[in-house]
């Protein structure tokens, strides 16, 4: 998340949403029992992010693309981001519970045969911070 979601994330400016690289790659497994092999692998989908705002969850199909020293601060994501429309101050703790739920699509294989299993998910929950930024404008100064 830009911000790091250990920072403040602010109102009305877009933030990013991916996962790392490494955690977006195939996960497989075999087991050998009584000379038969079976190979089971998981493979990411799709993340959901329920960001705890009360918004729509953002789903995205793919690992999100990192915010890089490059990226404009100001700048929707290109892929995945959502935008926070309130601040946070108002909840348990003033912070939302942002929940990040992987879909996983697994398979299997083994002594000839092979077949899927029901998507499996695995979740995080994060504690996002949103702050409002005020500003002051003062008049009259001349200048």
């Amino acid at each position: 998340m830009s911000p790091v979601e250990t920072a403040r994330q602010v109102v009305r400016v877009p933030s990013w949403l991916w996962v790392e690289q490494a955690g977006w790659a195939p996960v497989r497994s075999t087991v050998a029992v009584t000379g038969v092999e079976v190979t089971a692998e998981a493979r990411p989908s799709s993340v959901t992010w329920d960001l705890g705002d009360g918004a729509t969850a953002v789903v995205c199909r793919g690992p999100g693309t990192p915010y890089g020293p490059d990226s404009d601060p100001y700048a929707a994501s290109p892929d995945c981001g959502h935008t926070f429309e309130r601040p946070s101050v108002g909840e348990a703790g003033g912070v939302f519970q942002a929940v990040v739920t992987a879909h996983w699509s697994v398979t299997w294989s083994g002594a000839g045969q092979g077949g899927a299993f029901p998507d499996l998910t695995t979740r995080t929950v994060l504690p996002v911070k949103v702050v409002e930024v005020q500003s002051l404008v003062v008049a009259g100064s001349g200048r």
